[in-house]
């Protein structure tokens, strides 16, 4: 049985006439009615009564006509479903995330791309630097959000946004009282340092910015993530420099500084990280969000 012989018997059973059946299908009346007899031969049952007004279905004949319309159904739902995947409408989309990341921008570009592509499963994972590059290699992930780095020669990036760092603080310590502090009075604070992992990273960034600033740091703490190390700084271990989005994790004890007379690269990226090869839909409409994001905020900024 083939789907032509399923077509021709769907129109027979719409239009109960053969004359206009065949009209309809764009062939001559008896090749459609000796299709129609093998189909009932296929079955082993009569499908239709013949009667002088046409063709009337038998009690076999309509229920087959409900399975025929259900199996027609499925065709044009994974036809539908195959174009939505096919355009990045429809399917998994695994993404990796890391600490303080998902206090900024992250949320934002995932809202954005679930309310355009609703359909699409998009299932998060927490992963360091060399977890994401290491998942993104063996598939296991289409992309990961991370800063700082370094080129590869099969990883992509596209860059999502780039923050100015503040600088948290025990509210007790007698800066905390500045409006903004002077970059190079961090020297006389005790650093806490993250991610105490997968370097070069967001330590060594710290530390180059102390010597563009003329001083080496004093660190008190080399820790996992940002918000031990900002709870360590309310505890008084210290102060951490930090991204301006993760700022908004309010913690007693503990404000957020800007910093003035600072280095030029006193800034970190954010950015989406790939595989160079992987050419897919889903991959292609979240680096469009990504990209729209991006120049909105450009724009925003100016």
């Amino acid at each position: 049985m083939d789907l032509r012989k399923l077509k021709y018997f769907k129109v027979v059973a719409d239009e109960k006439h053969i004359g206009r059946a065949a009209k309809i299908l764009h062939i001559s009346q008896p090749p459609l009615t000796r299709q129609i007899h093998q189909l009932e031969e296929e079955l082993e049952v009569k499908l239709f009564n013949r009667t002088p007004k046409g063709m009337e279905l038998t009690d076999a004949g309509i229920l087959f006509r409900e399975e025929v319309n259900n199996i027609f159904g499925l065709i044009e739902q994974a036809t539908e479903r195959t174009q939505k995947a096919g355009q990045g409408r429809l399917g998994r989309l695994d993404i990796a995330i890391f600490g303080s990341g998902i206090m900024g921008d992250i949320p934002k570009i995932l809202l954005a791309f679930k309310e355009r592509y609703p359909e699409v499963n998009v299932v998060l994972h927490t992963m360091g630097k060399g977890e994401q590059i290491n998942a993104l290699r063996q598939k296991r992930i289409s992309l990961g959000f991370n800063r700082l780095l370094a080129p590869l020669p099969d990883i992509d990036s596209e860059l999502v946004a780039i923050e100015e760092l503040v600088l948290a603080i025990n509210t007790n310590h007698p800066m905390a009282s500045m409006p903004a502090i002077p970059f190079a009075k961090i020297s006389d604070i005790p650093l806490i340092l993250f991610p105490a992992s997968n370097r070069p990273n967001f330590i060594d960034k710290t530390i180059r910015l102390c010597q563009l600033a003329g001083f080496t740091p004093n660190i008190s703490q080399e820790v996992g993530d940002a918000v031990t190390s900002i709870a360590l700084v309310a505890s008084g271990f210290g102060a951490c420099l930090i991204p301006k989005s993760a700022s908004v994790l309010t913690i007693p004890g503990v404000v957020y500084k800007s910093l003035i007379e600072a280095p030029d690269e006193t800034e970190v990226d954010l950015s989406c990280i790939f595989r160079k090869e992987d050419a897919s839909p889903l991959l292609r409409a979240f680096l469009d969000i990504v990209i729209e994001y991006r120049t909105a905020n450009e724009k925003l900024n100016r």
